[in-house]
């Protein structure tokens, strides 16, 4: 199960939210950088295998306070595609 963490304060490391959610059997941890700047976003995933520990994790987990913030902790939706970028000749231009 894929858990999303949201407001993390931006110095919590990957280790840290590893070990945060490590009680619950948690196998990996990833927090959310900018691509740009490379400075993390305040969100990040932690993977739980089980799924009833990871149904534990958010119950026991969301609302707590770390580092003077109230974490948000809910299961991952997936990513919504995203459109972006050149998409072709949708009616503009020559060839009319």
């Amino acid at each position: 199960m894929k858990l999303y963490v949201g407001n993390l304060s931006f110095e919590v490391t990957e280790n840290e939210l590893r070990e945060m959610f490590e009680p619950f059997g948690a196998a990996t941890a990833t927090i959310v950088t900018d691509r740009d700047t490379g400075r993390a976003r305040g969100f990040g995933f932690v993977e739980i295998p089980d799924a009833s520990q990871g149904n534990k994790a958010i119950a026991e987990m969301n609302g707590k306070n770390m580092n003077g913030r109230d974490l948000t902790v809910n299961e991952a939706r997936p990513r919504e595609a995203r459109s972006g970028g050149f998409s072709g000749n949708r009616g503009g231009g020559r060839g009319r």
